[in-house]
């Protein structure tokens, strides 16, 4: 079987679409985050101290509208509380992830290596 390549520059490519949606950098962060299993969003923020808690909203609404993330409400009087997972669309990425983060252990810049340093960490930093 031979293997198609998708033209990924083209505008109406799925592929490029996928990769449009999932470029993101905080989209990507949230799905590893939410393989462990459903979380609230105060736990989602602790889990990634550099999102700010605007961008968090948007970015778990965006996953929301294309299908990768679910939001349940535990608590619908105030405070309302609610906790957000990742659907059966959003649990299919694990697979393509994990062959990344293989990837990048596998081709992590030698001197990161030498340092014992997990791949694209700062230097200095262990």
């Amino acid at each position: 079987m031979m293997l198609v390549i998708p033209d990924v520059l083209e505008a109406s490519c799925a592929t490029r679409q996928a990769l449009e949606r999932l470029a993101a950098k905080w989209r990507v962060l949230l799905v590893y985050a939410l393989l462990a299993g459903p979380q609230r969003h105060a736990d989602l923020r602790r889990r990634l101290p550099d999102i700010t808690q605007k961008v968090l909203t948007e970015t778990l609404r965006g996953m929301q509208a294309d299908g990768l993330v679910e939001r349940r409400v535990l608590k619908d009087t105030a405070p309302q509380h609610v906790e957000y997972a990742l659907t059966e669309l959003g649990k299919t990425l694990q697979a393509p992830l994990a062959a990344i983060c293989a990837w990048a252990v596998t081709h992590q810049p030698a001197e990161a290596a030498e340092d014992g340093r997990p791949a694209g960490a700062p230097a200095g930093e262990v």
